[in-house]
């Protein structure tokens, strides 16, 4: 890859390395929140949520906007709202202000990642660069979550306002890097349009009843989830049957509009599916996992923050295998086999950690937080290159959004799931004090557990052959050499 390439890829990397590290670093800071801001266990719950609820709700509207409004834009707007708006949590002085300083950055996130995604699937040549691309770009992604949960525990231990601080500075960084080097791909599109003497099409038109439905739909459903633990019967099944009328709504609207917001053909490529529903089933196991691993430490073993930061750290494994281990595999095995290799291993790993223990050396439990961390290199980056391979690049946007749609569903399902599990065993238990909350964690990790044997189940199949091909004929590439950009747009 030329300089430029790099440079672009090096930018669209800080973005989702800054998303990861923004929520593994909160998530460890929430206890001093509580503690300094006076907040209810409601309150901080809304703090969690009100992320969950902007990201996944508005992630499916973001990706079509990256590709009706240009994925430059839709990239580099919402990278300053959020950097705003973190600075505006770092500075509020009651729960609400932060409730509405994560939903707005929730929400930004949900425009930049499919924007960004979509900037390396249109401008990266087909074949080995835009693998290579995607792979490097998801691993940092895991990266910086796992990065988050030491870079927090050493941050809160200052003040708990550098949680939202450092992302501001990270987010500076990132724009004032971006404005001169993500390209302007609608000039150049007219550029090459003019070369070819043909006529350019008009850009079709934001669907906004389609917008307004489907993004009403996916906050309730995603809100519906969210609070299914902790919330009554009545107002789960209230808000989810208010979720399904928005969404028939929705699909009433997509059948009759001349430019719909989802194309309901899109759903006909298996690819895009199949991979979206093994991401939601891995996702939800590798959060879920995750939440019960560390009120494990936290709450039964006694461990400190930052002994629980680090001991997380070798999930982490996957920010440097997933460049450099993974592309090869693909190369060799295709992205199917790695996939479905990389399933197994959490299969192996998930169940590896269920006999917990009071007295359970972190020897024991090291094998299984590392083969996550890998299972995650090897799941994550091929399913991003299955979901957007075959995808026309007018819909590129687009089908990031849907991928990454399924993936934030499944880490509120998975959470959710976690949660509901744990607190209905430790209610029934007999065991007293730490005997039930033990078996009621050891009842919650089944859930990550089933979950993986489900992906495994439902993962792609024989997609692609041993060389990944392009899929139409080549065309000039946005961060190639000989690539050309602009600075505005």
């Amino acid at each position: 890859m030329s300089g430029r390439s790099w440079g672009v890829l090096l930018v669209l990397c800080g973005a989702i390395f800054l998303e990861g590290i923004d929520i593994a670093m909160l998530n460890v800071a929430l206890p001093s929140i509580r503690a300094d801001l006076g907040l209810s266990t409601g309150a901080l719950q809304w703090v969690m949520s009100a992320y969950v609820l902007g990201y996944g709700g508005f992630m499916l509207l973001g990706g079509r906007a990256a590709d009706l409004f240009g994925r430059r834009r839709m990239f580099l707007l919402p990278l300053a709202v959020f950097l705003v708006f973190s600075g505006l949590g770092g500075i509020a002085g009651d729960g609400w202000t932060l409730v509405l300083a994560r939903f707005v950055t929730g929400a930004c996130a949900a425009f930049m990642m499919p924007a960004g995604l979509s900037v390396i699937t249109t401008g990266f040549p087909a074949g080995r660069q835009r693998t290579k691309a995607l792979l490097v770009y998801s691993g940092t992604g895991g990266g910086g979550f796992s990065v988050g949960l030491v870079a927090g525990g050493l941050l809160t231990a200052a003040d708990w306002r550098w949680v939202f601080f450092a992302p501001v500075v990270l987010a500076a960084v990132i724009l004032a890097a971006g404005l001169p080097l993500i390209p302007r791909t609608e000039a150049i599109r007219a550029k090459e349009v003019r070369a070819a003497g043909t006529r350019a099409t008009p850009r079709p038109r934001l669907d906004l009843p389609g917008a307004v439905t489907v993004t009403g739909a996916i906050l309730l459903f995603v809100l519906t989830v969210e609070r299914a633990s902790h919330a009554p019967p009545v107002r789960t099944l209230a808000t989810f049957a208010a979720a399904l009328v928005l969404l028939l709504a929705f699909v009433l609207i997509e059948r009759r509009s001349a430019a719909p917001l989802v194309r309901p053909g899109i759903f006909r490529t298996r690819s895009l599916v199949r991979a979206g529903l093994t991401g939601l089933l891995f996702t939800a196991g590798f959060f879920g996992f995750q939440f019960i691993a560390v009120l494990y430490l936290r709450e039964l073993r006694g461990w400190s923050t930052l002994q629980t930061s680090f001991a997380m750290l070798a999930m982490g494994a996957d920010v440097v295998l997933a460049p450099v281990l993974t592309p090869r595999l693909v190369r060799r095995f295709g992205t199917a086999r790695v996939i479905l290799g990389g399933l197994l291993l959490a299969v192996v790993a998930y169940a590896a950690f269920l006999p917990l223990g009071m007295d359970r050396a972190y020897a024991a439990m090291f094998p299984s937080l590392l083969l996550i961390g890998i299972a995650f290199a090897l799941v994550h980056g091929p399913l991003t290159i299955t979901a957007t391979e075959g995808v026309a690049e007018p819909e590129q946007g687009l089908a990031a959004g849907l991928l990454y749609t399924f993936l934030q569903f499944g880490a509120a399902l998975g959470l959710s799931a976690a949660t509901a599990v744990a607190t209905a065993v430790a209610g029934a238990a007999t065991a007293p004090g730490d005997g039930g909350l033990l078996t009621a964690y050891r009842a919650a990790l089944l859930v990550p557990l089933l979950t993986a044997v489900l992906a495994v189940l439902i993962s792609p199949r024989n997609h692609r052959s041993r060389r990944l091909r392009p899929l139409t004929p080549p065309k000039p590439a946005l961060c190639g050499p000989g690539a050309r950009g602009g600075r505005g747009e």
